[in-house]
């Protein structure tokens, strides 16, 4: 069954003192293009999530971006001391050097200041990773999942419009019985306005077999629907190992398109080239459609 390749999904898990969240997102793309926003703190693990998200997903333009939240109530910042004194000793400088008065309150001008505050960082262990790779495989899931489902969706899409262009080629076989006797009529009639000309009856029947031969459209029918039933047949197959049914389908879709139009050049009748006209209206939303496809 197909997969369509827009997808959403997040998980979460708990680490010492802190919860990660993963959030993974995909739209259509032709090839495996990932994006990743990951804080500082878990940068050494990117590749893993990376190679975790391209086995997973094989293809799409694919967006994910890694949060952390703290667990604990307790600070993890303290006041930078060394740093405060030497804002001290720069502020009190500037005031002699400028005749200025010195701050009223120290306390709120120095807290102000750029990294007042710093935050204690700890390397990321191994319950982080463990809680940041379950975070992500759990994403994933939901967003396979999410795949999925839009896939059923585009499965039910393709085949109405498979059908109705199945339908559509049986509506053409009237108007091509009816074709060929109105054509040989309307040869015949232009040739007896040339009266002055003298021609060779049995060269003009040879002609005419030919010609209406060329014009015959059993060949693209019979192929156009076998692309057809090929294209159903593909979608309730398994993914192909370079990147899933997608790719295939829109091959398929070419080649109908080939036919269609083939179809349209030779029918030779106004009926018939309205119903080309419907088919290639649906052959339109369909290959609209198939580059959302794994």
């Amino acid at each position: 069954m197909i997969q369509s390749m827009t997808g959403f999904g997040r998980g979460s898990a708990l680490s010492t003192g802190k919860k990660i969240t993963v959030e993974v997102k995909s739209l259509n793309s032709k090839q495996f293009d990932i994006s990743m926003r990951v804080p500082a703190y878990l940068k050494e693990f990117e590749i893993e999530l990376r190679n975790l998200a391209a086995e997973a997903l094989q293809r799409g333009k694919v967006d994910l971006s890694v949060t952390i939240e703290s667990t604990v109530a307790e600070t993890q910042s303290t006041v930078n001391i060394p740093l405060l004194k030497e804002y001290k000793a720069q502020i009190e400088n500037m005031s002699a050097e400028l005749g200025i008065a010195e701050p009223a309150d120290w306390y709120s001008v120095l807290l102000r200041l750029p990294d007042a505050m710093k935050a204690e960082v700890h390397a990321a262990g191994e319950s982080d990773k463990e809680a940041l790779m379950a975070a992500c495989r759990e994403a994933l899931a939901q967003l396979i999942d999410f795949r999925t489902t839009e896939g059923r969706k585009l499965y039910n899409f393709f085949k109405s419009r498979i059908e109705e262009i199945g339908a559509l080629l049986t509506a053409v076989e009237p108007y091509e019985a009816e074709r060929v006797p109105r054509i040989r009529e309307r040869l015949e009639e232009q040739l007896s306005k040339l009266k002055s000309i003298e021609y060779d009856q049995s060269r003009l029947e040879q002609e005419l077999i030919f010609y209406i031969e060329k014009l015959d459209v059993n060949e693209e029918k019979q192929r156009l629907r076998s692309h057809l039933n090929y294209f159903l047949e593909t979608m309730g197959g398994e993914e192909d190992c370079a990147g899933g049914q997608g790719k295939k389908l829109g091959f398929i879709a070419q080649e109908m398109g080939r036919e269609i139009n083939t179809l349209g050049s030779k029918s030779n009748n106004a009926e018939m080239q309205k119903i080309v006209v419907k088919m290639k209206d649906n052959l339109e939303q369909i290959k609209e459609q198939v580059l959302n496809v794994m």
